[in-house]
This record gives structure tokens, C-alpha cells and sequence, in this order.
């Protein structure tokens, strides 16, 4: 395996030689040719998983996969959660489009190796959210940050960060992404940018490692400018910063 498993991380292994078929926890898992696969742990994974290889004549071997538990930023606060920015007509009408816009996006399969490549930073800044960050308020926790934060000023050219396929760009900004980026790197493997000032890239393009993709910006539901950068192994959330370089 590339890696330990670990919540919030992503897997590259290898079936053994002669596996016709692997599963994860009993969902099938896609082979390349060369029997590599993909496997992410959500950042709330149960702390073992079970990997299954079926052989040609029926044989199955199992391996317990041992999943260590992501050290992620938990503030306990003495107070109520605000709840946000009040829910308008307006927002309970627009959502339900563009949340099927995005579900949509993720369905979609690639037969891209992005997967497989060293991901690079999207662009240099300071790391102003982390992924998994959590507040609790008063023994009640709060909705975790999907993503990683970069800090950028307007306008700030970003670039992919392993190759890919475009499966979403929202010229029109959605009401909490604002200009919503996102790019399948195959094998259920997809990166999210939000809150972008200008999208470079349209729906269907192929994108390269390092080509300029988007702007940063503080479109949607944003404090200021910053790129927000999320990732989903199929259904489970994944921290782009273990897949890049440390600074």
C-alpha cells in the first residue's frame, strides 16, 4: 500500500497477483489493468475496514485494515452555535438545482490517472482552514470544514493540481460555492474549488497538472478572498493536504 489508512486519507495498493475482483467493506472496488485500486477513509471512518480479493475459482482473502484516527483541530466553546446566515426564499428555491448540479458532477466517471500522480498545491498561500476542523458548543458539535482553506488575494491564479476532467463549472455562482469548480482525477477521486472569482475552464475539458484553471475570490457564502479546496473519494471526504507536499 502507498500509505497507511488513515481517516480523511487515500490508499493506492495493489491486488494480489491472480485477484479477479476487491472490495472495500463489500463495495466493489475498479481494477486497472494492471491491478492497482483507490480506497479513501472518510474523515468520521469506523477504525477498521475490511479489504476482500475474490480469485478466478472463488477463493476470497480477507485483510483487516487497521484505520488511525486523523488528529483534526476540535475548539470547544462555551455558547450556542449561530446557525449561520438565515435561509431565504430565495436560497430554498436556487438550492435544490444546484445540489443536483453537484451530485450530478460527482456521478460522473473518468477513466483519468490523476489518481495516480504526486498532487501538487494548487497555488502558494497561508493555510487558513484545515480540513476536519470541528467547534463544539457546549457538548454539541458543530459541522466540520470539508476542505482546506488557502488565503489568497482577488484574482490570484490557481492551477490543477493533478491532471484531470472538468465535471462542473458554475459561471452563474452558486448561492454558498459562488463560482463552483470541480474535476474528476478518476476512480471516484474529485476536487472541488469554491468561492472562485473567474472560471478559466469549461465543462468536458481535460486539464493538466499545473495548467491555470480558475481565480481566487469570495463568491457565495465566503468572509473574504480565499480558495477553498475539498475532495470526495465516491462518498467519502478527504483531506487534500496529506495528498501534497509539506511546507
Amino acid at each position: 500500500m502507498s500509505a497507511p489508512a488513515i481517516q480523511g486519507g487515500l490508499v493506492i495498493a495493489r491486488a494480489p497477483r491472480g485477484a479477479s475482483s476487491v472490495t472495500l467493506n463489500g463495495v466493489a472496488l475498479p481494477l486497472t489493468a494492471d491491478g492497482f485500486f483507490l480506497m479513501g477513509f472518510d474523515r468520521d471512518a469506523e477504525n477498521s475496514a475490511i479489504l476482500t480479493a475474490t480469485f478466478a475459482d472463488g477463493r476470497t482473502l480477507d485483510r483487516t485494515l487497521a484505520v488511525t484516527p486523523g488528529n483534526w483541530r476540535i475548539e470547544n466553546v462555551s455558547a450556542n452555535p449561530t446557525g449561520g446566515a438565515k435561509t431565504t426564499a430565495e436560497f430554498e428555491a436556487r438550492r435544490g438545482a444546484e445540489l443536483a448540479r453537484i451530485n450530478a458532477a460527482r456521478a460522473k466517471t473518468t477513466l483519468g490517472n490523476g489518481w495516480r500522480q504526486a498532487f501538487i498545491r494548487p497555488l502558494a498561500g497561508r493555510t487558513s482552514g484545515l480540513f476536519g476542523a470541528q467547534r463544539i458548543y457546549n457538548g454539541i458539535p458543530g459541522s466540520y470544514h470539508s476542505g482546506m482553506d488557502i488565503a489568497a488575494p482577488n484574482g490570484t491564479h490557481f492551477v490543477a493540481p493533478a491532471d484531470g476532467v472538468v465535471t462542473l463549472a458554475a459561471t452563474d455562482a452558486f448561492t454558498l460555492e459562488g463560482h463552483l469548480l470541480m474535476i474528476d482525477h478518476g476512480m471516484g477521486l474529485n476536487s472541488a474549488f469554491l468561492h472562485c472569482s473567474e472560471l478559466l475552464v469549461k465543462e468536458g475539458d481535460y486539464v493538466k497538472q499545473g495548467q491555470v484553471i480558475g481565480r481566487v475570490g469570495a463568491t457565495g457564502r465566503a468572509s473574504g478572498p480565499h480558495l477553498h479546496w475539498g475532495m470526495k473519494w465516491n462518498n467519502a471526504r478527504v483531506d487534500p493536504k496529506l495528498l501534497i507536499p509539506a511546507i
